[in-house]
């Protein structure tokens, strides 16, 4: 049985992907939905220890794909929380676990982020992210807990409704509305293709060599500054590549009225200079075929006709 806890975006996808090694699928949360045929289905809170503990009980390997509201208090109370419930399934049912990670640990970083890159956070999100796997490498450390980190940029690609290409680029294109783009659309920023993450996460999960280390998902190398990346949404959605770039005393203005602008201020670095994210370690280890740019962002635009 392979287990995910938490079945938004990246779970949906991850689900869709996990068929190419098992038919023995569990989907874990408040109120699953089948994805695959033979999916099993789990109702769970996991910020409940029982509760978690029953939903990984006979798995082999456990995907921590769970999504908690964007908001810094809200992740600092309910994150460590989350992981330390996880850990100690996975620690009863001598299952591996797989973790979905972000790069908000890193903080600001001058050059290509790698897994090598230093633990510097300069945000409270990226604080409770640095704690959390910590808390997962710790066990790993101790030999207590068999386990990985799979860390993305920025995502991207069908389906991804809360991904900040879709909300401010494709949606806004889509409804004849100039794109929108935080601070700087001059710089380069690296996002990371969602089904490419997934079928990464299948890959690492059922490969015994890829645990107790951390990996970056495979991600286009070629990355493009915000300027290039709304032209290549915009011909692939035929409309005019207008856009609007949001000021850091804008965003504080509609922050007023939209908690996900608000909560976005503290983050603002990652769009102030280049933001690298370097997957070479995985695509040296793997034969996977990484989606390009002009690829991924046509398959997202189709998704949005369908």
């Amino acid at each position: 049985m392979q287990t995910i806890l938490g079945v938004g975006t990246v779970g949906t996808e991850l689900a869709k992907a996990l068929t190419k090694y098992t038919n023995k699928i569990r989907l874990v949360g408040r109120n699953p939905k089948k994805i695959n045929q033979n999916d099993e289905l789990f109702s769970a809170d996991l910020m409940n220890l029982e509760q978690t503990v029953q939903a990984v009980e006979n798995s082999e390997v456990v995907y921590l794909t769970v999504g908690i509201s964007y908001n810094a208090k809200i992740w600092q109370a309910q994150w460590p929380l989350v992981m330390q419930n996880a850990i100690a399934a996975c620690k009863k049912h001598n299952a591996k676990l797989v973790f979905f990670d972000n790069v908000y640990m890193y903080g600001k970083v001058d050059g290509w982020m790698t897994e090598q890159t230093p633990i510097k956070p300069i945000s409270k999100k990226g604080e409770v992210r640095a704690q959390i796997a910590e808390m997962l490498m710790e066990e790993v450390r101790n030999g207590k807990l068999t386990a990985l980190i799979a860390r993305s940029a920025d995502f991207y690609g069908p389906n991804t409704p809360t991904s900040v290409l879709s909300v401010m680029v494709f949606d806004n294109l889509k409804k004849s509305k100039k794109a929108q783009w935080m601070l700087n659309e001059k710089v380069k920023h690296t996002f990371t293709y969602v089904p490419d993450a997934a079928r990464a996460m299948a890959l690492l999960g059922n490969t015994d060599a890829a645990y107790n280390q951390v990996w970056h998902l495979p991600t286009d190398k070629n990355a493009l500054t915000g300027k290039e990346l709304i032209e290549l949404a915009a011909k692939a959605l035929n409309a005019p590549a207008r856009y609007t770039v949001l000021s850091r005393w804008m965003l504080r203005v509609i922050g007023l009225f939209m908690s996900v602008a608000r909560e976005s201020i503290e983050m603002l670095y990652q769009n102030e200079s280049n933001y690298l994210f370097d997957s070479s370690k995985f695509d040296k280890t793997f034969d996977f075929k990484t989606t390009s740019y002009a690829d991924g962002i046509i398959k997202t635009a189709q998704s949005m006709s369908e």
